[in-house]
């Protein structure tokens, strides 16, 4: 395995310790990006306030089914 990261990091002109480093700052940024959309969701929902699932239409009105 240590060789094929050697291999790719050849092919990339870097070092399998910059590969690594890479990785980890990438691997970091995913839970930022999980965090970012969380709290984007959050803020959306806390903006709907007139929303009543009542309200929605029959399946058969949302089809115009008629028989």
């Amino acid at each position: 395995m240590y060789r094929r990261a050697r291999i790719k990091a050849a092919e990339r002109d870097t070092s399998v310790s910059a590969l690594v480093r890479q990785f980890l700052i990438d691997l970091g940024k995913e839970g930022d990006e999980f965090e970012r959309l969380e709290q984007l969701e959050k803020a959306v929902r806390e903006q709907i306030t007139e929303f009543n699932a009542s309200d929605r239409l029959s399946r058969d009105e949302l089809y115009d089914r008629r028989r």
